[in-house]
């Protein structure tokens, strides 16, 4: 690791300070994703810590790898941001669960929503199987909204020893503590955790396997042609449906087609196009306009388990999602 003295004065050498620290910004934003919750807040949070380390590099000794400091930073960021008040949830956070024959939609917009996000915005490539399964699996919306639980600084431990694996002494140089209080730390992170009921396991899209694909697949066209019949095959009995910016969600079959024959009328006829959220399949969900033409409507995020649907999470705020997943912002008519 280079010291100080080797990237201080002439541009050349603040030029390969940016490119050495540009190295680390996906798997920084991964990281401040878990912290915050929003892919829009841990881009921010990065690009703070960048401009943090730039101005302060010329006190930075070497003493640790650029890497180890720039997690330092970021952390600091995190948790002044997290200090301000923000806590981002998801409806079943919020209420109790809703049945369709008396549901309403109620927005919350005063609320700081769980967001989904990209996965190359979030998932540095790995050449090893098994770490790209792991760090799908600590993307997904039910763990990273478990993480909202946590005190920020328990949050950070957790994400630093059990989904970065992290010696609990580099834990504590990084948050100038003691490994006891590191140790501690974890233990009531992973007790709070356990109280909310743990984290339901869910599969990760990628590599979907041949039954996974096959379920999508049949997902699509029962979706696109709305057989509530063929839609109900697919889904867990406990299945869970949530659309933030409401705070209304539904569980099992029954709620859950009658809402789509009842009050989702608009969803009829729609287009889907494939993506992938949170390291789980995703789908850009179009509605069909007068003109034959497709609107967007919502960003569903498909959590499977076990072979079955177990999550359909539809994110209607199709302005702030659709340009962030390269979806296209209308579909022409005969698509």
């Amino acid at each position: 690791m280079a010291g100080s003295s080797d990237l201080s004065g002439a541009a050349g050498t603040r030029g390969d300070l940016d490119l050495r620290m540009e190295k680390h910004r996906t798997e920084l934003t991964g990281y401040c994703y878990r912290m915050l919750g929003s892919g829009f807040e841990a881009e921010d949070a990065v690009q703070d810590t960048f401009v943090r380390a730039w101005r302060a590099y010329d006190k930075f000794e070497g003493r640790s790898s650029l890497r180890s400091w720039l997690y330092r930073i970021a952390t600091n960021v995190c948790l002044d941001m997290l200090n301000a008040g923000n806590k981002r949830a998801r409806p079943m956070d919020l209420t109790e669960q809703a049945h369709q024959a008396t549901a309403v939609l109620n927005e919350r917009s005063e609320l700081t929503w769980l967001e989904p996000v990209p996965d190359g915005r979030v998932l540095p490539s790995s050449a090893d199987p098994a770490e790209t399964a792991v760090a799908r699996e600590t993307v997904r919306l039910a763990f990273v909204a478990a993480l909202q639980h946590l005190p920020a600084k328990q949050r950070a431990v957790l994400i630093l020893r059990e989904v970065l694996a992290w010696k609990a002494s580099e834990v504590a140089e990084l948050l100038d503590t003691s490994v006891a209080s590191v140790n501690s730390a974890l233990q009531r992170a992973r007790a709070t955790l356990a109280d909310t009921g743990g984290v339901r396991e869910t599969d990760t899209a990628d590599p979907l396997d041949d039954d996974q694909q096959k379920l999508l697949d049949r997902y699509v066209a029962a979706f696109e042609g709305y057989d509530m019949e063929a839609l109900t095959s697919l889904l867990h009995e406990d299945a869970i449906m949530s659309m933030p910016p409401y705070d209304l969600w539904l569980v099992g079959h029954e709620d859950i087609v009658n809402w789509h024959l009842v009050q989702g009328g608009k969803c009829r006829d729609g287009k889907l196009i494939a993506t992938v959220a949170n390291g789980t399949p995703a789908f850009g969900q179009y509605h069909l306009e007068e003109d034959g033409s497709y609107s967007p409507w919502a960003l569903q995020v498909i959590e499977i388990t076990d072979g079955k649907i177990s999550g359909l999470n539809a994110f209607l705020d199709t302005k702030r999602w659709f340009p962030l997943f390269g979806l296209p912002e209308k579909l022409p008519a005969g698509s």
